[in-house]
C-alpha cells in the first residue's frame, strides 16, 4: 500500500513540519531566476515587488500584496513564460529616521543634533540591517517566489548611482530647480512633506467671521485668525455685485491685534461667492491657494509663522504658539467689537502621516521638479508623444494612460489618477532629514555646482536629502541595471504589471510613470492592479489602537501559510478591501486538510497505476473530465482577468463539493472490487483530476500542493512550481 511508503499521509497535513523544507527546495532549484527556468521561454512576464519599508515587520497589507503577486507569478511561470519577480526593500527615510530618533531619545535622552549626522546614520544603518533580515525571512515564509539574485534596496550603491544620475539629468534638462514656494511643513518632524503624505483628521473647530477694522467694508471668515496678521489682500469673485465697488482699493489697517496691515481688494475667479461671506482673506505665505492668488495679483508675502509653529510678528503675538496666538487674536476682535459671528464646525485638519504633527503651509527655499515645463524628449514609445518633440512631465503622465500604454485593472482608479494629474503642482523633492540620498549640489558663496562628488576645498554640500519617492520612482528600471542599457533592461522593461495598494497610487505609481517616461520614453508597466486595505472580520481598519492586528507569520505557525494566503484573497475583487479573521484562516486550514485527504485516498487506490488516458473509457468518467475542463477554463479565464478571488472560489467549491463530496464518494464502491474496465477508468480519472487540480491550486496554496506533488508516482517535473499549466484535457 502507498500508505506504508508514505507514513506522513497517515496523519493530517502538518504545514509547520514541511513549509521551510519546501521553500528551501524551490530556492535551491534556481527556478526563481528566469535564466534557469526549464524549456524555451520566449514570452516574458516581469514585475517588481513594491519594496516594504524597513521600519518593522510585515503586516497583513504586505502579506496580501505578496500573496496576490506570488499567485500571478506562479501562474505565469507554469504557463511557460520567462518570469522575473524582483524583490527589494525601501528605506522609508522619514519614518525610519523618526523611529530611530525616538528610540535614542527614549533610551539615551539625546537628539540627533547631540549625536551628529555621521553617528545617527550609523545607528540607522544598524537598525535597517536588522529589520531587513526579519522582513526577508518573512517574505520567504509567505512562499514568495522572488528572484533573490536580483534583490535591491533603495539605499544600496546601485540605486544611489541611479538616483544621482537621475537628479543631474533632470537638472540639466531644466526640470529640477531651486525655488522659494509654499511647502507642507511638519513642525514636529522638522521637514517638508508631500501632499500625499498628509493625513486629514476631522476635528471640532470654530469658524470666525469678522472685519479687520470698523472702517473696513468687507467681512471675512476663517478658522485660523492668527494667520490674518499675515494678510495682504481680500479676494472676491469679479462677478460678485456686493463687492465690485471695492475691487482695486487698498486699505491701511493701523492696528490688527498689534500688527499694521495693508489690505488690497482683488477680483479672482477662484473665489466662491456662495461660500461664507464670499470674500477670502489672502495670506500668501501660509496657504497654497493664497500663494497662487498672490502670484496672479503680484501681492507681497510676509511670513508670520516659523518652522516651530510659532508667531514671528513683532508685538504681543511674537514667539507665541499658533494655538495661543489664535486665542489672543479672537480676544482682541471681541474687545474691539469686530467679531460678528462664531460658529462650531467640523474641519479636516492636515497632519503629517509619519509624526502626527499639524502641517503648516510655509514658504521655503527648496528643490522642485517642474511638471509643466516643456523639454525635448529624445526617444518616446508612448502613444501621442513623438520622439524629438516638445512635451512636459504632466503630459507624459497623462498620455501614458490615455493612449492605453498603461491600463488600470479597475477603471475608477484610472479616473482618480487622471483627475489628480490635472491638479498636479510642482513636486518638492528636498527633505530636511539626514537619512536618504543626499542632494548632489555644492555651494561656495554664491557659486553652485550640481555633481556627485565634492568640487574641492571650500565647497559645502546641500544638507537636505531627496524625497524617498524620488528614488522609488526609478524602481522599475533602476532594479534592471539603469543607467546602463543592460540586457535585463532590454528584456524585461516595460514590466508587465505593477500590483500595489490603492493608497500609494499618487506616492509611487504616478511618479514611476513620470520617471520612466522622462528617462526611457517608456511606460514603467503595462497594467496597474490596485488592491484594497486589509480589514478585520468586522470590517474595521486594522490599527494598533483597536488592537485588531493579526500577524501573518503567527497565523501561519498555527494554521499554515496556505491558509493565510487564501484567506487574504478570498472574497476580494481588485480594488476592494479584504477581510481577515482567525476563524477565516482556520477554515482554510480545514481546506488544506481536505486536499491532503483527497490525495491520500487517490494515491492509496491507484498504487502501481500508470497514467494512460486511453483507459479512461466510461461515459460517466468522460462526463466528469468534461466538467473538469470547465473548471480549468474558468480558473484560467479569471486569472487572466485578474479575478483571483473568483478563480480561488471556483477551485474551492470544485475540490470540496465535487471532487471530495461526489467523485471520491462515488468512487469508493467502484474501487473496492476486482480490477475491471470501470475500475481502471476510474483510477485514471482520479489520477488526472488529482494531478491537474494540484496544478490549478498551486499558485494559491503552493506548500500543500508541492508537498503532495512530491509523492505522486508519476509527474512531469520534479517541482510542481515549473509543471505545465493544465490545458483543456479533451
Amino acid at each position: 500500500m502507498i500508505l506504508a511508503m508514505n507514513p506522513k499521509f497517515l496523519k493530517p497535513y502538518e504545514p509547520a513540519a514541511t513549509e521551510k523544507e519546501i521553500y528551501k527546495k524551490w530556492e535551491e532549484s534556481g527556478y526563481f531566476n528566469p535564466d534557469n527556468l526549464p524549456g524555451e521561454r520566449k514570452e516574458v512576464f516581469s514585475i517588481v515587488l513594491p519594496p516594504p519599508n524597513v521600519t518593522g515587520t510585515l503586516h497583513m497589507g504586505s502579506a496580501l500584496m505578496l500573496a496576490i503577486e506570488d499567485i500571478l507569478v506562479r501562474y505565469e511561470r507554469m504557463r511557460g513564460k520567462r518570469v522575473l519577480w524582483i524583490p527589494g526593500t525601501d528605506s522609508a527615510a522619514i519614518a525610519t529616521q523618526a523611529r530611530v530618533e525616538k528610540d535614542i531619545q527614549k533610551s539615551e535622552k539625546k537628539s540627533r543634533h547631540d549625536l551628529g549626522r555621521e553617528e545617527l546614520l550609523k545607528r540607522i544603518d544598524a537598525f535597517v540591517e536588522e529589520s531587513k533580515s526579519t522582513i526577508l525571512k518573512q517574505m520567504r515564509a509567505m512562499g514568495a517566489s522572488l528572484d533573490w539574485s536580483r534583490y535591491a534596496y533603495t539605499m544600496d550603491q546601485a540605486r544611489y548611482a541611479a538616483v544621482m544620475e537621475a537628479f543631474i539629468r533632470m537638472h540639466d534638462a531644466g526640470l529640477i530647480y531651486r525655488g522659494n514656494r509654499i511647502v507642507n511643513w511638519d513642525p514636529k518632524g522638522q521637514t517638508t512633506i508631500s501632499d500625499d503624505e498628509i493625513v486629514y483628521e476631522e476635528r471640532d473647530a470654530k469658524l470666525y467671521t469678522f472685519k479687520y477694522s470698523k472702517d473696513f467694508p468687507i467681512s471675512i471668515s476663517t478658522t485660523r485668525p492668527e494667520t490674518k496678521v499675515g494678510d495682504t489682500a481680500v479676494a472676491v469673485h469679479p462677478d460678485d455685485a456686493r463687492y465690485k465697488q471695492y475691487v482695486g482699493k487698498a486699505y491701511e489697517i493701523q492696528d490688527f491685534a498689534g500688527v499694521a496691515l495693508t489690505i488690497t481688494v482683488v477680483a479672482d475667479r477662484s473665489v466662491e461667492p456662495e461660500f461664507g461671506t464670499g470674500a477670502l482673506g489672502v495670506t500668501p505665505a501660509h496657504s497654497q491657494v493664497d500663494w497662487e492668488i498672490a502670484d496672479r495679483h503680484d501681492l507681497p508675502r510676509p511670513q508670520v509663522i516659523n518652522e516651530y509653529a510659532k508667531m514671528t510678528v513683532d508685538g504681543p503675538l511674537k514667539d507665541k504658539k499658533t494655538s495661543e496666538a489664535r486665542e489672543m487674536v479672537v480676544a482682541w476682535l471681541k474687545e474691539h467689537g469686530l467679531l460678528e459671528k462664531e460658529e462650531d464646525i467640523k474641519q479636516n485638519i492636515s497632519t503629517a502621516e509619519r509624526t502626527g504633527g499639524i502641517v503648516e503651509p510655509l514658504p521655503k527655499l527648496q528643490w522642485w521638479v517642474a511638471v509643466d515645463k516643456e523639454f525635448t524628449i529624445p526617444h518616446s514609445e508612448i502613444a501621442g508623444i513623438t520622439s524629438g518633440s516638445k512635451t512636459t512631465l504632466k503630459q507624459i503622465m497623462r498620455k501614458a494612460v490615455e493612449g492605453g500604454e498603461t491600463k488600470f485593472v479597475t477603471e475608477r482608479y484610472e479616473r482618480v489618477y487622471t483627475n489628480w494629474i490635472e491638479n498636479l503642482r510642482d513636486w518638492c523633492i528636498s527633505r530636511q532629514i539626514w537619512f536618504g540620498h543626499r542632494i548632489p549640489v555644492w555651494y561656495r558663496g554664491e557659486e553652485i555646482k550640481v555633481q556627485v562628488d565634492s568640487p574641492g576645498t571650500g565647497w559645502e554640500q546641500d544638507p537636505d536629502v531627496l524625497d524617498t519617492w524620488f528614488s522609488s520612482g526609478l524602481w522599475t528600471f533602476s532594479t534592471l541595471g539603469w543607467p546602463q542599457m543592460s540586457d535585463d533592461l532590454k528584456k524585461y522593461h516595460p514590466t508587465s504589471m505593477i500590483e500595489t495598494g490603492y493608497d500609494i497610487l499618487f506616492f509611487w505609481v504616478a511618479r514611476m510613470i513620470l520617471m520612466s517616461g522622462f528617462f526611457l520614453g517608456q511606460v514603467p508597466f503595462r497594467t496597474v492592479y490596485m488592491h484594497g486595505l486589509v480589514r478585520d472580520g468586522q470590517g474595521r481598519k486594522i490599527s494598533k489602537s483597536l488592537g485588531n492586528n493579526i500577524d501573518p507569520v503567527d497565523m501561519a505557525a498555527k494554521y499554515g501559510m496556505d491558509a493565510v494566503r487564501v484567506s487574504l484573497i478570498a472574497g476580494m475583487a481588485p480594488g476592494t478591501d479584504s477581510r481577515i479573521s482567525e476563524d477565516k484562516i482556520r477554515g482554510y486550514k480545514n481546506f488544506a486538510n481536505k486536499i491532503w485527504n483527497i490525495a491520500r485516498f487517490i494515491l492509496e487506490n491507484t498504487e502501481g497505476v500508470k497514467l494512460s488516458q486511453e483507459k479512461l473509457v466510461t461515459a460517466r468518467d468522460a462526463e466528469l473530465i468534461s466538467d473538469f475542463d470547465g473548471v480549468v477554463n474558468a480558473v484560467t479565464e479569471n486569472l487572466e482577468n485578474y479575478r483571483i478571488d473568483l478563480a480561488a472560489e471556483r477551485l474551492y467549491h470544485y475540490l470540496w463539493d465535487e471532487l471530495a463530496a461526489v467523485i471520491v464518494e462515488e468512487s469508493k464502491p467502484i474501487l473496492k472490487g476486482e480490477q475491471t474496465t470501470e475500475k481502471e477508468s476510474r483510477q485514471q480519472l482520479l489520477l488526472i483530476l488529482l494531478t491537474n487540480s494540484l496544478k490549478l491550486l498551486h499558485p494559491f496554496m503552493p506548500f500543500v500542493t508541492e508537498e503532495i506533488w512530491q509523492h505522486l508516482p508519476q509527474k512531469e517535473s520534479d517541482l510542481l512550481m515549473v509543471a505545465e499549466w493544465p490545458a483543456r484535457i479533451n
